[in-house]
């Protein structure tokens, strides 16, 4: 058991590095889907037409485009850049001053930023040849810390999860 397990791990361990090794080549195209977008206390989704296009701009950057609704509705034409030579921390310029820094992660490319009294966790990877995105928004002010702050009950600060949403986009042929 504990060499399948070795062994699983050494698997799973390759087949992350292999995704952050050819991104963002293997990601390249137009990804379309629907996202579903759940709000704390509601069990029904709200449908909300995605897509992302990725492709090469120049030498030193990607194209990071997201549309939510129509191009029209909610267009964002941002760019995808690298910050290290691993292929391990990029970033997503919005192209207005605002620069949101991305990793890797095991298999999966996620930041986190905080916006608004919002901290909007976002993670997207590739399984089984579609691109599977989530984001989960957080509340940036603690709602309780409890705890006794000391090393066998440390202070620990509790968050309101605002939302959750996530969309699984195939590529557009």
């Amino acid at each position: 058991m504990k060499n399948f397990l070795l062994g699983f791990f050494v698997l799973y361990s390759l087949s992350a590095v292999s995704q952050h090794k050819n991104f963002p080549q293997s990601w390249e195209g137009n990804w379309k889907g629907t996202l579903q977008w759940y709000k704390t206390g509601e069990t029904n989704p709200k449908p909300v037409n995605m897509e992302l296009r990725i492709h090469r701009a120049d030498s030193a950057g990607w194209t990071w485009q997201l549309i939510y609704g129509s191009e029209t509705e909610d267009n964002r034409p941002y760019n995808l850049l690298p910050r290290d030579t691993a292929g391990i921390h990029w970033v997503i310029d919005e192209r207005n001053g605002i620069v949101l820094d991305q990793f890797w992660a095991g298999n999966k490319f996620c930041g986190a930023f905080t916006v608004m009294n919002s901290t909007i966790l976002n993670n997207y990877w590739m399984e089984k040849g579609k691109l599977h995105v989530e984001f989960f928004t957080i509340g940036a002010k603690p709602l309780a810390t409890t705890g006794l702050g000391t090393d066998e009950s440390p202070a620990v600060q509790s968050y309101r999860v605002g939302g959750y949403q996530k969309a699984v986009l195939t590529r557009d042929k």
